[in-house]
Order: C-alpha cells, then sequence, then structure tokens
C-alpha cells in the first residue's frame, strides 16, 4: 500500500512535561524503523510544519518512523502563558521527557526555526541520543528577538495596530494557525530573553548537522557562517524560499531526507 502524500494525523498522545504541562505526540510508521524527531517552529505545529508540506509523507517512504511533537504553547499541547515556562532548557527537556516516555533512542533530529534552534541545544545537551540532525532556518542571535514585545502585548490587550515589521509577520504567522493562542506566543518570545541561548561555537553539536535556510532569508548569511564553523557541518541553500515557506520547499525536503537517510553511511 503507498503511502499518500498528506498522511491522516493521529490522535496526539499526551505526555507530561517535568512541571506537569500536557505535550501532544504523534506517531507514524513501523516501530522497528529508524526514528526521525520533528520538532517545529514558533508558531507553527507539527500539523503544519511536517505533515501539510510534505515531510512526514516523504520520510514514511523512506522507510522512517516519525516522531512529531508540538511544543509547549503550541498546537494540541498546554499552552502556559508566564514566560519563564519557556526557557530554552525547559524546552530541551520537553524533548528528553518524550523520548524516555516513548523509550527511543538514538534518533535522527529534524528541526526548523525554534526547533532547530531547540535541537543546537538537544545534539549537544543530550549528545548520545541524538545520530545526525537537521537544523532548518536556525536563527541568528537571540530567538525571536526580533519581536516587539511592548507591541506584541498592546496588540494582545487594545487591539492597537503592529507597526513594527518584524512583529508584523510574527502576529500574522501566529493567527494564521486555529490552535495557537497568541498569548501564550508572546509568552514564548519573552521567555526566550531569559539567560543566554545563543549557539555556544565553544561548545557545537558533534554529529553531522545539516543546516539549510532559504536564500530570501534575513538569516541566510549568519546560517552559512553557523554550519561552517561546525565541526561536522553541512550548510544548504534553499533557492527562492523565505523564512516563513521554507519547510513546503521541494528542495529542502530532498535535502533534508537524504542527509537523514545517510547516518551510518
Amino acid at each position: 500500500m503507498s503511502t499518500p502524500l498528506i498522511p491522516e494525523m493521529p490522535e496526539p498522545v499526551y505526555v507530561m512535561s517535568e512541571e506537569g504541562f500536557r505535550l501532544a505526540t504523534y506517531t507514524w510508521g513501523d516501530e522497528d524503523a529508524p526514528v526521525v524527531l520533528a520538532v517545529h517552529g514558533f508558531a507553527s505545529s507539527c500539523r503544519d510544519n511536517w505533515v501539510s508540506t510534505g515531510w512526514v509523507g516523504g520520510l514514511l517512504r523512506e522507510g522512517f518512523r516519525v516522531l512529531g511533537i508540538d511544543q509547549r504553547g503550541h498546537g494540541m499541547s498546554e499552552k502556559p502563558v508566564e514566560p519563564r515556562n519557556y526557557q530554552m532548557p525547559l524546552l530541551v527537556s520537553d524533548v528528553e521527557v518524550i523520548l524516555d516516555t516513548y523509550m527511543i533512542d538514538p534518533v535522527r533530529y529534524l528541526g526548523y526555526s525554534l526547533g532547530a534552534r531547540v535541537g543546537w541545544h538537544v545534539a549537544v545537551d543530550l549528545a548520545d541520543r541524538v545520530e545526525r540532525a537537521v537544523l532548518g532556518g536556525i536563527p541568528d542571535g537571540r530567538p525571536l528577538g526580533r519581536l516587539d514585545l511592548a507591541q506584541a502585548n498592546d496588540y494582545l490587550a487594545n487591539g492597537t495596530p503592529v507597526t513594527d515589521r518584524a512583529t508584523q509577520n510574527y502576529v500574522k504567522l501566529a493567527e494564521r494557525v486555529p490552535e495557537n493562542d497568541l498569548a501564550a506566543l508572546i509568552a514564548l518570545a519573552g521567555g526566550m530573553r531569559f539567560g543566554d541561548e545563543n549557539p555556544d561555537l565553544g561548545r557545537p553539536p558533534q554529529q553531522p548537522v545539516l543546516v539549510a535556510t532559504g536564500t530570501e532569508d534575513l538569516i541566510f548569511d549568519d546560517s552559512k557562517q553557523l554550519a561552517a564553523q561546525l565541526p561536522h557541518g553541512t550548510f544548504a541553500e534553499i533557492e527562492g524560499r523565505h523564512h516563513f515557506n521554507a519547510p513546503g520547499s521541494r528542495d529542502f525536503k530532498r535535502i533534508g531526507i537524504e542527509f537523514l537517510r545517510d547516518a551510518g553511511a
């Protein structure tokens, strides 16, 4: 039986975070197949980032099992509205709890944007549990640092029009996915500003890592430089794509799935 281009979305299986938040997880494929852990970007979801774009279908056709998650604050997962619930170590801990619950390792990691930044830290902190990683559109500097929190909160509380262009884009992105809660996503953007969450080039992932970024993405040059400083890094250009439409690129899927398939080669 052939795998459909867009597989059906299973009912979520919930895993509890260390603080007791419900995290929605989804699985496809043979339980004995190599596992790709798919982690979406800011204001997206597993369905939006990986299922509707054809990634899950493509991975299944290559013989993978896919374990997808809705990060806290997204999709069908719980959505706390306090910024301190969105610090990077907590997002990494969520991944660890999910791997523990499913008793799966090692995995091949697939992340985009915020999911790619989480993947950097997962690959470092849980190094023995990640074979290799595709980090698409990995943000430069502090994640979501270009979002103007004051304007976003004023829009949420009072409906005041947002004038900052980057913040406009993030708000539109947040409102595009029906399951999103803008208050939770603004809290997430605030939570990313606790501590120093920049990639530590003094302690980079040691696994093979593919960094892929759209040629029209504002972070293109920074992503390319980041890949060049990884001990086993590769960079792929996603031609003609910007940050918000790169996940649907046919070229990105082809290059990313080939890289994940080549583990152990």
